[in-house]
């Protein structure tokens, strides 16, 4: 036989055991589903600024030059520890001055005291008039105020003494310090900051819809309960909570801002540093459905609802929510109507479809 005539002879038997098979194969149906009523979570996140619970600039007091530095960039100090010594000799001087200036008052307010004391002993004996036993008097109210001055001069000059030394107001980790020892410095010169870091405040503005969602969540604590992502995308190891917010709402961008307290024992956490507040919230009665139900053209979702007589008829859908693989749905669809499971690119608006038995 020819190998023309045999090819041929074979192409004919595969066409004939194909449209054999295709006879017999069963028409395809397609699954229908009812969009699902359920409570569900979800999260939203914010965009959140990380402080310390206590950040203060440590500055100059007075003017001087930096004679020792008794702590070092990045480590932990104990409140009232000494960070930095300064040394100005005005000050010193002006504190013996002013120390001169009121023995010197003190003694002429005793001096004239005793004036007055013989002035008052003469006056009752009418040897002299009321005037000069009045000056007398006078002289020493006089001097009492001035020697109240003295002091006051002597305690402000002991006080810019004790501003040449530095203390932490409070235990932290210092910070950087730009003026090193032997460097002559202003009054308000800035000597370095100091962080509390072991706990953190996370700010974060949340839309005037969130914060009444918010407040009338009210009667759980749970509420309260947020979690952060670092600025790696990696989720921090300790929940915190918010604890405070503000009177007002921003009227320029609609939003309040919130604080949230996270612990920071490791101090991981920085003055500074950046992160996002997760908040997990409860969609009460989401109508939900797949996604792969749904199809979109032009930015709008559709789906094909099938009526009682299983005839396809397209509607677009409104989305509440987007989930990894089901929408919750705010409108466009009933709980009661049926809509395909699958196969929405092999249909279109007005076919009737073959179902498969529920």
């Amino acid at each position: 036989m020819k190998p023309l005539v045999i090819l041929s002879l074979c192409l004919a038997f595969i066409w004939n055991a194909c449209k054999t098979k295709t006879d017999t194969d069963p028409p395809k149906t397609y699954t229908l589903i009812a969009p699902r009523i359920i409570d569900t979570l979800y999260e939203d996140t914010y965009v959140a600024e990380i402080q310390s619970l206590q950040n203060v600039e440590l500055r100059a007091k007075v003017k001087g030059m930096v004679e020792s530095i008794q702590a070092d960039e990045g480590k932990m100090v104990q409140a009232g520890q000494t960070l930095f010594t300064l040394v100005n000799s005005e000050y010193s001087q002006a504190l013996q001055k002013t120390k001169a200036a009121t023995r010197s008052t003190l003694a002429e307010m005793k001096l004239a005291m005793m004036e007055r004391e013989n002035a008052k002993k003469l006056f009752e004996k009418k040897i002299i008039g009321k005037p000069e036993y009045d000056v007398a008097v006078a002289k020493v109210d006089i001097l009492k105020a001035k020697l109240e001055e003295a002091e006051a001069e002597e305690k402000l000059a002991q006080l810019n003494l004790t501003y040449l030394s530095v203390q932490a107001p409070f235990s932290g980790t210092i910070n950087r310090i730009p003026n090193k020892k032997g460097s002559l410095i202003e009054a308000g010169t800035l000597l370095t900051t100091l962080s509390n870091n072991r706990e953190i405040f996370a700010y974060f503005n949340v839309s005037e819809s969130d914060y009444l969602d918010y407040q009338m969540e009210k009667d759980s604590n749970e509420h309260r309960k947020v979690s952060l992502v670092l600025a790696n995308g990696l989720p921090y190891q300790y929940p915190g909570e918010i604890d405070a917010m503000e009177s007002e709402i921003d009227h320029e961008t609609g939003t309040i801002r919130f604080r949230a307290r996270f612990p920071n024992p490791n101090a991981l956490l920085k003055h500074g540093s950046s992160g996002k507040v997760v908040k997990t919230k409860i969609l009460r009665q989401a109508l939900m459905i797949p996604q792969k139900s749904t199809f979109e053209i032009q930015d709008k979702v559709f789906v094909f609802v099938v009526n009682k007589n299983n005839v396809v008829e397209q509607r677009n859908i409104k989305v509440a929510m987007r989930f990894p693989h089901h929408y919750a749905i705010a409108s466009g669809l009933k709980p009661n109507e049926r809509i395909l499971f699958e196969g929405v690119q092999s249909v279109k608006a007005g076919d009737k479809i073959p179902v498969a038995a529920p």
